[in-house]
């Protein structure tokens, strides 16, 4: 099974999406531009996914404002997401309940992360944890990459 949908390539711009934050408020893709982007699928019954979430959350905590953005989204199979909110409370990272995009399909794969650059490319498709050294190893180099301007429209 793929990690991502086919719409979702490494190298090529990330297709648009909406998120619909635990909160009820919403974020998009262009509302992020500038920033580099994690979007981490993960899922309750998952053992790894419960070992990578904290990495993640800490990693974000020290991250943020370097540029980093990193989104939780809890997939389907998942404890309900009102059993969830004392997790989510605790979290640094937002908690998404639900996406509206290409990136719904992620839902058998867990974790799958999706790494988008501040430029909107996405840079890194997968199934599987992150650990510590996987994070900076990916990370670091993005977060220290500039913005190009965006071509008028």
């Amino acid at each position: 099974m793929p990690a991502a949908p086919s719409s979702v390539k490494v190298g090529k711009p990330a297709p648009d999406f909406t998120l619909t934050l635990v909160d009820g408020s919403r974020v998009t893709l262009d509302e992020l531009r500038g920033n580099v982007i994690v979007l981490n699928f993960w899922a309750t019954w998952c053992v790894p996914c419960r070992a990578e979430l904290p990495t993640l959350d800490s990693y974000y905590g020290f991250r943020k404002n370097a540029g980093l953005r990193v989104f939780a989204v809890t997939t389907e199979g998942s404890l309900p997401i009102y059993k969830l909110k004392e997790l989510f409370a605790a979290m640094k990272i937002p908690a998404v309940r639900s996406v509206r995009g290409p990136y719904g399909a992620i839902q058998s794969a867990v974790p799958t992360n999706i790494v988008i650059d501040r430029n909107g490319v996405v840079r890194y498709a997968k199934a599987g944890a992150f650990n510590l050294d996987r994070l900076n190893e990916l990370l670091v180099p993005l977060l220290n990459e500039p913005v190009r301007p965006q071509p008028a429209s």
